[in-house]
């Protein structure tokens, strides 16, 4: 059993299909949603998986390249240009995508799925109760339902609850009269107030994204309780004095504004109990400053895969998973976390100083995510046994 129809979870059903395990997907919504969500970027890693799968194309076809990225200031000066390898994405597309690829494969996919409890038989299985009342039973279950897992909580309560990292952030798609495209560069600005980037396709559409800094975390509630013309208001007066065209940006009419905090897991100690095991955001879930989350799911899901596939005792081929997977991830999550530091507003002293020297760790920062970019996987090469 797979809980959870994201990203993850159908790729996870497609690699162990192909490893000679049937699963099944279930979700807990009662139906899909593709058009929901912001954007998110698949880099060259994560795309590597889907290519091993032979699913890239059709995924790629629906997003956008983002082939450069360019950092300013708020005056737009430009600290810094650099290669960003990257395929952007509506969330909602993107999960359609593989979505209807496992189900073109005979992938089982459940709605209205939502967990409530889980325990394991004397069979050596594992039993999955839903709030509809229904029940499955399987040999082991992945979680793949992200930073609020109700899979890991069932499983680890002891494990440390997801943290807010003190970021608001908002994404959203609007068109601009008269602003061109962008060729496929995305722009991103250290704002006097907060970080701002975007990106105009060329049928028009500005993908954009915002993030400010507050000390409280909002809740889910409060945040949709926002009217989109009241989130506007507040987001152009922190960026009223930003350069063009950041304020007209906020301003257009939104076809999507979706607004959500950043939160953030600890790396937990342990990904797996007994029958049940986590992967993607579940057990390690990071911000999106390094456009690695989707992308480090995706490797999980091939490393589980062969796990599975070449270790018969399932405990052993949950811990090599965990071995295999927890170094990458851990050193993902570090820069991750510090690409994020450098985004909140530094004053005006600490405005000259970024601004003289960012254009240093751009470049390190380069050469670190093309090492990062550069992993892949080999389905054909045997995992060795962890001892």
């Amino acid at each position: 059993m797979i809980i959870g129809c994201g990203v993850a979870g159908p790729v996870l059903a497609m690699f162990l299909q192909r490893a000679g395990i049937e699963a099944v997907v279930y979700e807990g919504r009662p139906e899909a949603r593709d058009e929901v969500g912001a954007f998110l970027g698949i880099a060259p890693n994560g795309r590597d998986v889907l290519e091993t799968l032979g699913i890239r194309e059709e995924v790629e076809a629906v997003g956008i390249p983002s082939p450069r990225i360019a950092f300013l200031n708020h005056k737009a000066r430009v600290l810094g240009r650099n290669p960003q390898p990257v395929v952007t994405l509506k969330r909602g597309m993107l999960t359609k995508a593989v979505r209807e690829a496992a189900e073109r494969r005979g992938i089982q996919i459940e709605w209205n799925k939502r967990l409530v409890d889980l325990s394991e038989t004397d069979r050596d299985t594992v039993i999955a109760r839903f709030a509809d009342g229904s029940s499955a039973e399987a040999d082991f279950l992945v979680g793949c339902d992200g930073i609020h897992s109700e899979v890991r909580r069932r499983i680890l309560p002891e494990a440390p609850l997801p943290t807010f990292t003190g970021t608001v952030g908002t994404g959203a798609y609007t068109r601009v009269p008269g602003l061109a495209s962008t060729e496929g560069t995305m722009y991103m600005t250290f704002c006097l107030n907060g970080f701002f980037g975007y990106q105009v396709t060329d049928s028009g559409e500005v993908c954009w994204f915002e993030n400010f800094h507050q000390k409280t975390e909002p809740s889910a509630a409060e945040l949709a309780g926002i009217s989109d013309e009241s989130w506007q208001r507040r987001l152009l007066e922190l960026h009223r004095r930003d350069h063009d065209p950041i304020p007209a940006i906020i301003a257009a009419k939104q076809e999507t504004m979706v607004r959500y905090t950043v939160s953030e897991m600890p790396v937990l100690p342990t990904w797996h109990r007994g029958r049940v095991c986590l992967l993607g955001d579940s057990a390690h879930a990071m911000g999106p400053h390094s456009g690695q989350g989707g992308s480090m799911a995706l490797e999980d899901c091939i490393v589980l895969a062969k796990c599975l596939r070449d270790i018969p005792d399932l405990s052993r081929a949950f811990a090599t998973y965990q071995s295999i997977r927890k170094e990458r991830v851990e050193h993902v999550v570090k820069e991750t976390r510090r690409n994020g530091d450098r985004k909140a507003p530094p004053g005006f002293f600490g405005r000259i100083g970024r601004d003289l020297v960012l254009p240093f760790f751009l470049k390190n920062g380069v050469d670190l995510f093309t090492e990062i970019y550069q992993h892949h996987i080999e389905w054909d090469e045997k995992v060795l046994v962890n001892s």
